[in-house]
């Protein structure tokens, strides 16, 4: 691994910090940010789209990108860069990750030349923003199992069902949809892939508020909505292909998993008094705390080692799964330890709690980072069968028509 900037990565973080400190505003020491933290708060769609602009006419969105995709044709390394750096401003950027970390690839890979031109260029300049219309409430982290079904009428198709855990459908103004169109067919044969305008008849967006008071989450209703066969992702019944592509790039286009950590587990011990003195003084809290920041550097050295292969031309390998899921266990781990050091106070919230709530608003959101992505147990399943290359899991559905699943004993 080489922890090095070269002198042209130098040059190009240097440059990057130039814009940041020009149009953003830095973090304060302590300072801990949360998953989509502050974007309910009005104005913070408006900021992010201005921000965002602004990120585009200084060069700096879809800088890996080809030409041919409208990017700035740069490397995987200078995307790094830019994402280290910009994690100590205050942003809300990550409202375009859906959009311009999965979708607009999964486009640009699979749709058609105009499409690229239409959609592509204004995402990029953050005009709009896109949403992923994937789960369902009785699919589970199962994508294959969904029920929203596309039927073909003429030059259009018909969809009715319903998607969930939608985040930023409320504010979107497309989004991509995987649909059933052939339930005659294995579960995984029968899909096909769609984009669609959120603001289409038939198109119904609920705000789902949750624990921590956030409404970050939709749950998206269809009824009756037509889309033209030319909104088509892929051929019919190639829909599971073309979401593959989608999911490829959701674990590239994750980054940091946001929360406390090790330094701030450490400065809350020092805050807080035990039975014999500050309790960073325990040893038992001491090895509780050694235990996260191991974790942590190891993630962080495995991170390394994925910049350093991007930083010679090559693409990331198995990482990112083994990394997702020891990041989002160990975000919800700190969490946890860090209310049991505030003891009763740790029922508290608000900006006057240690890191103004951060760890109260993380372990509200820290269990959904371990489903959202890939859950624990999917990735379990891809580092066995694909990196370790053990045995596939027995699937009794694998060959069986959709229509023909048993969906649970009949009444």
């Amino acid at each position: 691994m080489d922890f090095a900037d070269s002198t042209e990565e130098a040059a190009y973080r240097a440059k990057v910090r130039k814009f940041l400190d020009a149009n953003a505003e830095k973090k304060k020491p302590g300072e801990v940010a949360g998953y989509r933290r502050g974007q309910d708060e009005p104005g913070a769609v408006d900021a992010a789209k201005a921000f965002q602009k602004k990120k585009y006419e200084a060069g700096f969105a879809g800088i890996p990108w080809p030409k041919e995709w409208h990017g700035q044709g740069g490397t995987p390394i200078q995307q790094v860069i830019y994402n280290q750096e910009e994690a100590k401003y205050k942003t809300h950027s990550n409202m375009f990750t859906i959009g311009l970390g999965m979708l607009m690839p999964t486009i640009c890979t699979w749709g058609t030349k105009e499409q690229r031109a239409r959609f592509v260029p204004e995402a990029l300049r953050g005009d709009v923003i896109w949403c992923q219309l994937f789960s369902e409430p009785a699919g589970g982290s199962d994508l294959a199992a969904l029920r929203t079904r596309a039927e073909r009428d003429g030059d259009h198709w018909i969809i009715n069902g319903q998607k969930i855990w939608t985040s930023g459908a409320h504010y979107s103004s497309y989004g991509c949809i995987v649909t059933r169109t052939d339930p005659t067919a294995q579960k995984h044969a029968g899909l096909t892939y769609f984009w669609l305008d959120m603001k289409a008849p038939g198109v119904e967006v609920r705000q789902i508020k949750q624990a921590s008071g956030a409404k970050h989450f939709n749950e998206v209703f269809f009824t009756n909505v037509r889309v033209h066969d030319s909104q088509r992702l892929g051929g019919v019944g190639e829909g599971w292909k073309v979401s593959i592509t989608t999911l490829m790039n959701e674990r590239y286009a994750a980054g940091e998993t946001p929360g406390p950590d090790a330094p701030e587990l450490i400065e809350l011990a020092r805050m807080l008094q035990g039975e014999n003195g500050p309790l960073i003084e325990d040893t038992a809290v001491q090895e509780r705390i050694a235990e996260f920041y191991v974790r942590s550097q190891g993630l962080r050295f495995t991170k390394f080692r994925t910049m350093t292969r991007l930083s010679k031309g090559g693409t990331p390998g198995p990482e990112a799964s083994i990394g997702k899921l020891v990041a989002a266990s160990k975000q919800q781990d700190v969490a946890n330890y860090g209310l049991d050091l505030m003891g009763a106070a740790g029922s508290m919230t608000g900006a006057a709690m240690p890191y103004a709530g951060a760890f109260e608003d993380t372990l509200m959101w820290a269990p959904g980072l371990r489903i959202a992505g890939g859950t624990d147990e999917v990735l379990r399943n891809i580092i066995a069968e694909r990196v370790l290359g053990l045995p596939g899991d027995v699937r009794v559905d694998k060959d069986v028509p959709f229509n023909k699943v048993p969906t649970g004993p009949k009444r």
